[in-house]
């Protein structure tokens, strides 16, 4: 079987590693695959794998007309055209889309050619964006637009930001209408919650189906290191907090004021912030910027007594699996998709926004007496496992089935 995987990034960043990981499944199998992407650079192993959209100048553009003119998903069109001469050659049996958000390319033109070809497509939804007239998630203004027409966006300073007014109702009509009437393809989503959100919306017609995303226990697993030592936390229940890009969305201001409520045996650590969301943080607060060794993530994820998820807006909630897979419980809100991933005896669900509730919580949790089952939960998650059933999908939708 030949596939073409599409998405913005190859090799990095979750959508990219996933990407790279079918990849290598596909090939372990016997199976052809290439991989196209409109940012950055590939890595060197996956190079001759991989073919980009475009190129920086165009991706530039691309959001400049998204800046000025709210038109994300409509630039790129000598980009895409190009591409699309490219894929007829390669000539994949199925085309799988991840992220076709990120300014790279134009989605008239790829789903008119979707449409034509009648090839088999299996599309990730590794968000929200592709059901909404502007933005990626919708959770935390708890807005519902999308499921009749947005109109008025409360977001249009977010990803992906516009500067002089929205066209999301010309987005919205524009995105149903290129994205609905494909003759064979199915919705993926990393979790049931996002799922039942993909049903109620214009992809309803589609079949949805969940498939959890995969992490690899080679590396999140129980990793002993020097992190207590190094931040002097030899007598600290440390709570820890970790986010790629943190923001009150993630829980940054919770997590403050649940620094307020937890005594002085209890530390926060709090990863993934920049210099300056450093510099702002209570004195209770030990903040960390981003790792760039996942070996390193896992170690620290090992030293934490409990993991604490504060974000209202998850697709899946990686991070919640990675610290469960380390041996660590979790203590999370009841929103989106992470409880989910919190399976019993692994920690505790609590009303998203109650900070008091989430210290009684923290104050509860007994890592000792939860580290087994959270082992063993994090099992489901291997990514060998997940990018087998991505395989299986593939083989059934080429079949027609």
């Amino acid at each position: 079987m030949k596939v073409l995987q599409i998405n913005s990034v190859c090799g990095f960043g979750s959508t990219g590693r996933i990407a790279t990981d079918i990849a290598a499944t596909l090939i372990a199998r016997g199976d052809d695959c290439r991989i196209a992407y409109g940012r950055e650079t590939a890595p060197e192993d996956f190079a001759s794998l991989s073919v980009r959209i475009g190129s920086d100048l165009d991706c530039k553009l691309h959001g400049i007309k998204t800046r000025l003119f709210d038109r994300h998903g409509f630039g790129s069109k000598k980009a895409t055209r190009d591409f699309l001469k490219w894929v007829k050659q390669y000539d994949p049996d199925l085309i799988h889309l991840h992220n076709i958000h990120g300014y790279y390319i134009h989605l008239d033109l790829l789903f008119d050619y979707l449409k034509k070809s009648g090839k088999p497509v299996v599309w990730t939804l590794h968000d929200c964006w592709a059901i909404t007239g502007h933005c990626s998630h919708f959770s935390a203004v708890k807005c519902d637009q999308w499921k009749t027409g947005c109109k008025n966006c409360p977001q249009l300073r977010e990803y992906p930001a516009t500067m002089f007014g929205g066209n999301v109702a010309r987005n919205y009509a524009r995105k149903k209408q290129a994205f609905t009437g494909l003759s064979n393809m199915t919705i993926v989503t990393p979790s049931h919650w996002l799922a039942s959100v993909v049903q109620d919306s214009f992809l309803g017609q589609y079949p949805v189906y969940p498939i959890y995303n995969g992490i690899d226990l080679n590396v999140f697993r129980p990793t002993a290191g020097n992190f207590r030592k190094k931040h002097h936390l030899e007598n600290k229940k440390i709570v820890l907090g970790v986010a790629n890009v943190w923001t009150n969305r993630k829980g940054l201001q919770d997590f403050a004021a649940l620094a307020d409520l937890l005594d002085d045996s209890h530390q926060i650590v709090l990863v993934g912030l920049t210099h300056q969301q450093i510099s702002e943080l209570p004195k209770k607060i030990i903040g960390i910027t981003r790792t760039k060794s996942i070996h390193e993530l896992a170690q620290i994820y090992t030293a934490a007594d409990v993991y604490v998820n504060l974000s209202v807006e998850e697709t899946m909630g990686m991070t919640t699996v990675e610290a469960m897979a380390c041996g660590t419980p979790v203590v999370t809100y009841d929103a989106t998709a992470v409880p989910e991933v919190v399976a019993p005896g692994c920690g505790k669900i609590v009303r998203a926004g109650d900070v008091e509730e989430i210290a009684s919580a923290v104050c509860e949790i007994n890592k000792a007496a939860m580290t087994e089952a959270c082992l063993q939960a994090a099992q489901a998650y291997e990514k060998e496992i997940k990018y087998q059933e991505y395989l299986t999908l593939y083989d059934k939708v080429k079949e027609g089935n």
